[in-house]
């Protein structure tokens, strides 16, 4: 099985096109890929298909390495539609990706950047169907209550505010994200972002100090969708559009319009590719 590994800020996929896969994708079988030490050792696996329908280029499914599967990953987006031009499916600076979020329109601005259209974020949806008509909430995990706000943006964010950077790196996340993660809130479990608004040197552009805890994942260096949901909170509260996320991977471009139509730019670069072992594809065969 061929495969090449991709990261953006940190944040690493397995890809790998379905016609180069030898079995199905079992959530077993996914762990096992992904895993560190006996595995590629990634955050997930993206995998290309081809489209339902002629108007899109490809087909992209995400998945965790705890093998579940992603509505959307703004990273893994990114690292997908790089890949796609690389390697000849499109040679078009603008095209339509199927997601299992719906469509995604990306931009090629070079050969290691590219602006996504992420769609439109929501405030409301069936991530938190408890909640109110502007997405706030507040709940307690870690023993202390936070207040937060919701965003579907692909996938459910849960973008929490913080005083200050400082507070910011003084959490903890590995106690309290699971909590969050798996809170009675969210039937489908939710990512968690933490900011705080950043001294801006540039009075047109806004910037913010976000860390992210990935449903299925953990604590990341860097997520696309997480920092959308950082962004777009963030403008909820005040905040002015563009907005520069700054990760522990790097910085990502977001632009919120007042209707909350998301762009992401931002870059990914190819890794390695690599083949898997004959024995190692035996032994995920024998997965189930």
């Amino acid at each position: 099985m061929e495969f090449e590994k991709w990261h953006a800020l940190g944040n690493d996929y397995v890809i790998v096109e379905a016609e180069d896969l030898p079995f199905e994708l079992t959530p077993s079988r996914i762990q096992a890929i992904c895993a560190p030490h006996t595995g590629v050792s990634a955050d997930g696996i993206l995998l290309l298909s081809a489209p339902d329908d002629a108007d899109f280029v490809a087909r992209l499914r995400i998945y965790n390495p705890d093998g579940s599967e992603a509505e959307l990953s703004g990273n893994g987006a990114r690292e997908a539609v790089l890949y796609l031009r690389r390697h000849g499916w499109t040679d078009a600076d603008s095209f339509a990706i199927q997601t299992a979020a719906g469509e995604i329109r990306p931009l090629i601005l070079s050969d290691t950047r590219c602006a996504v259209d992420m769609g439109r974020a929501r405030v409301q949806s069936a991530g938190y169907p408890s909640g109110a008509p502007d997405g706030r909430g507040e709940l307690t995990a870690a023993g202390r209550t936070w207040r937060f706000q919701h965003v579907q943006v692909g996938n459910p964010q849960c973008a929490i505010r913080v005083a200050d950077e400082a507070e910011l790196e003084g959490l903890d996340l590995g106690a309290i994200g699971p909590e969050i993660e798996h809170h009675e809130l969210f039937p489908h479990r939710t990512n968690v972002s933490w900011f705080a608004e950043l001294d801006g040197g540039d009075p047109a552009r806004s910037r913010i100090r976000a860390r992210i805890f990935e449903r299925g994942v953990g604590e990341t260096t860097a997520s696309g969708t997480g920092a959308t949901g950082a962004a777009v909170a963030y403008v909820l509260d005040g905040g002015r559009s563009p907005v520069t996320v700054v990760l522990d991977g790097g910085e990502l471009d977001v632009e919120v319009t007042g209707e909350l139509q998301i762009k992401l730019t931002g870059w990914a670069v190819p890794v390695y590719r690599g083949t898997l072992a004959e024995t190692f594809v035996e032994e995920l065969h024998a997965t189930q």
